[in-house]
């Protein structure tokens, strides 16, 4: 499994108009070009000046379904992003291989 991660620092100005967006337009967008099968939205716990950090996560089974996705959707929902909320965000990308985990 892969997990694709989004790290955005949002100013605080539009923080709560960014977090409706993200829940209702971007991250449904996301999940519907079929290649994730989860998803996560998190705040980063931690002192930030004039913004704050969240984690957006998204889960897929292998580098085909993530490289599908960066091909043939990311350039365009990312300038979606980034036309909205221009000069207000900063945000970085890391993907990890996910090795092991474990409900109880």
């Amino acid at each position: 499994m892969i997990l694709y991660n989004v790290t955005v620092n949002i100013d605080h100005s539009v923080e709560e108009e960014w977090l409706k967006w993200m829940k209702e337009q971007h991250i449904p967008d996301v999940m519907n070009t079929g290649c994730f099968k989860r998803n996560l939205l998190c705040k980063i716990n931690a002192e930030s000046e004039g913004g704050s950090s969240y984690s957006i996560q998204y889960f897929c089974d292998s580098q085909k379904e993530l490289d599908h996705y960066l091909n043939n959707y990311a350039a365009q929902l990312q300038q979606e992003h980034a036309s909205k909320y221009l000069g207000k965000f900063a945000a970085f990308r890391t993907l990890l291989d996910v090795i092991h985990t474990q409900d109880f």
